[in-house]
């Protein structure tokens, strides 16, 4: 990294900043109404919201970590990028269309569509604002350790304001551009990212002939034959594996910030066309991540990529270097960056539109809140979650957080999905089983994680191998928490009530949520 500018680098950052900005600007004169706010006006067609989804979701551990997981470990590295994607037919085939027809601005409106309102509300926002604050401080951290590695900023205190600044920037964009501003930021960033990894690649390939082949040849000839065997990283234990897919295959449709892209759009339609667009887009970008993986490993070597500062998320950043010098270095940085803000910015107002539209405006004003004063209460909430998570990345600067990412993926799939599915398919689900699913999946997977090896009891724990309360064996708890989330909505429900849920609006729900019927109708009842 020695021939690294980190003032080319400030110059392409601050170029996207000042470009971003005036998107931004731009598009915060239509925020005039709550639906403007939260979706954008639904004015966004399949092919855009295709591409902002693939903004959102390919976050910096999808660019830096995946290329780093195949440089490092080869095959197995790879098994992230086939989670990744597979997970998007399930979001495709099961929940896309129906969520866009049933609900309004969160996954909670569909969610409490026939059920309770503030019981299901209260348990959706939480396990949403668990979710997003996971996810969102896991990348909060890497953007302060990626950036200052890239600007040269060393300390922590040089960390510290990078972190400050990337979170004042994510306040900015989201309290003045709402979900439109958040979105067009996104498109810019999927754009750049996807061009950006598609010209390594295309550099890659070049050097070996265009042959995948002989590019695999050269890895193996650097790194040895392991890099195209499975087994290098999950040969241990193939359970961590498991539970591990399981999270990222099912997490995708649970995941809050993703749910909240479908509405967006102006109809079903749209929906499901651009979830067909972000799966092209998403399984293009996992296809280059591939080729810059094994790339990494036959120009830069794993052993170079694990000694230079950031580790196994230098892979692409000196692959880069490699390439073009400093200056593809500093456009793949600004990428990175790039990548960083869309994600943060998209996680903020799914957190703030969750705890402003289902906690304030349905359990504490009951349905009758003033849809300005939602609003207002919205950006209020995105200055209290962005304090919060610049002082959360402030606080675990040093700390191994990698593993909030799965564990995000993982509370999406046991607390979100099997409710989310049981009230789009199951006529007999009620209120109790919805809460039980919720909050049984919520609180097993934060309370697996917490006692497995990632806490205590390891090198790379977060407490380290001089702690060790660690009494669950694997590294993700998808494996039970999933299926505990599944059979407790089931036993909750099955259970008699004295209270039985509505027929009527169970019977609407399934009228609206295959035909799209009403889908404009605000959820009020």
């Amino acid at each position: 990294m020695s021939e690294n500018n980190p003032v080319l680098n400030i110059a392409i950052f601050v170029l996207f900043v000042g470009v971003t900005l005036v998107v931004v600007l731009r598009a915060s004169r239509n925020n005039k109404t709550a639906a403007d706010y939260y979706a954008g006006g639904r004015s966004f067609t399949g092919g855009q919201n295709g591409s902002a989804i693939a903004g959102d979701y390919l976050s910096a551990a999808s660019f830096l970590g995946i290329t780093g997981a195949i440089a490092v470990n080869g095959y197995d590295g790879f098994l992230y990028s086939i989670g990744f994607l597979v997970a998007w037919i399930v979001a495709l085939l099961l929940v896309a269309e129906l969520m866009r027809n049933t609900g309004k601005f969160t996954m909670a409106d569909v969610l409490s569509f026939r059920l309770r309102q503030r019981p299901v509300r209260m348990a959706a926002a939480i396990s949403t604002l668990a979710v997003s604050f996971f996810y969102l401080l896991a990348q909060m951290a890497g953007a302060g350790a990626l950036v200052s590695l890239l600007l040269g900023v060393s300390g922590r205190v040089g960390q510290s304001i990078v972190i400050v600044v990337v979170g004042a920037l994510m306040i900015l964009y989201v309290l003045v551009g709402g979900m439109k501003g958040t979105t067009w930021v996104q498109i810019i960033k999927a754009v750049l990212l996807i061009t950006g990894a598609g010209v390594m690649t295309f550099w890659v390939l070049a050097l070996n002939g265009f042959s995948l082949n002989q590019l695999l040849d050269q890895a193996v000839q650097v790194a040895g034959a392991d890099v195209l065997k499975p087994g290098k990283q999950y040969g241990a234990n193939p359970l961590d594996f498991i539970s591990l897919g399981l999270a990222l295959v099912l997490g995708t449709a649970g995941l809050p910030h993703v749910l909240m892209r479908f509405y967006t759009v102006p109809t079903a339609k749209e929906a499901r066309k651009s979830v067909v667009w972000a799966i092209w887009l998403i399984g293009l970008f996992y296809l280059f991540t591939l080729v810059l993986g094994y790339g990494a490993i036959s120009l830069v070597g794993s052993d170079t990529i694990l000694a230079a500062p950031g580790g196994v998320n230098s892979a692409a950043p000196l692959l880069a270097l490699r390439l073009g010098g400093p200056i593809l270095l500093g456009i793949i940085s600004a990428v990175a960056f790039a990548t960083i803000l869309a994600v943060v910015a998209g996680l903020t107002i799914t957190a703030a539109a969750s705890f402003a539209h289902d906690i304030y405006g349905s359990v504490i004003k009951k349905g009758k809140a003033d849809p300005a004063m939602e609003v207002k209460v919205g950006r209020i909430t995105v200055v209290a979650i962005g304090a919060g998570a610049i002082l959360g990345g402030v606080g675990v600067q040093g700390q191994n957080v990698a593993f909030l990412v799965a564990l995000a993926f993982a509370v999406a799939a046991s607390a979100n999905l099997p409710t989310i599915l049981y009230s789009l398919y199951w006529k007999r689900f009620t209120t109790r089983g919805a809460v039980a699913s919720m909050y049984g999946g919520l609180i097993s997977a934060v309370l697996l994680i917490v006692f497995s090896p990632v806490f205590s009891g390891k090198k790379t724990s977060v407490f380290g191998p001089d702690v060790d309360f660690a009494i669950f064996p694997l590294n993700n708890p998808g494996i039970v928490s999933i299926p505990l989330a599944f059979f407790l909505g089931w036993l909750f429900s099955i259970i008699p009530s004295k209270t039985p849920e509505s027929a009527e609006l169970a019977a609407e729900m399934e009228v609206r949520s295959m035909t799209g019927f009403g889908a404009e109708k605000a959820v009020s009842h």
